[in-house]
């Protein structure tokens, strides 16, 4: 086998394996989340299962540990709520009323309800959604330039 032969079978070994981690890494990226709502509505068939769900923290259920690597909270959709506990890093700005996703796995065997064991929780900024014609814009008014036209 010529080196140039060796050269083209090595980089396209390289390419494969990169191209295929990449495909994962995309694939994981892209799971789509379910509101608190659709994972209680078909909590049986996700029991066990790696879900993400998004929902907002409900006032007077927070509970984080000092360390920060812990918490404790309901997570309330429109009709249902699930408690999270969660483990690993939290974000700052997790707080009561915020809206989150997290990423875990659904327990069952509550009596009222499911457990969701997270190990990561993200914090959605609601305003980043809202639609512009909401409220007025907030734009700063330009000063006209020292000495010349507007």
């Amino acid at each position: 086998m010529t080196s140039g032969t060796k050269l083209a079978l090595g980089g396209l070994v390289v390419a494969s394996v990169t191209g295929y981690m990449a495909y994962l890494g995309a694939t994981a990226s892209w799971q789509y989340y379910l509101t608190v709502d659709e994972c209680v509505d078909q909590a049986d068939s996700l029991a066990g299962a790696r879900v993400r769900i998004t929902g907002k923290v409900l006032p007077g259920s927070l509970s984080v540990a000092p360390d920060r690597l812990e918490a404790s909270f309901s997570l309330g959709g429109q009709r249902h709520e699930v408690l999270a506990r969660c483990r690993g890093p939290l974000p700052d700005n997790l707080a009561e009323g915020v809206d989150v996703v997290v990423e875990g796995r659904l327990e069952d065997g509550l009596e009222d309800g499911r457990l969701l064991r997270g190990d990561k929780v993200i914090t959605r900024c609601a305003s980043k959604y809202q639609s512009q014609t909401a409220e007025p814009s907030r734009t700063a008014a330009v000063p006209p330039r020292p000495g010349g036209k507007g």
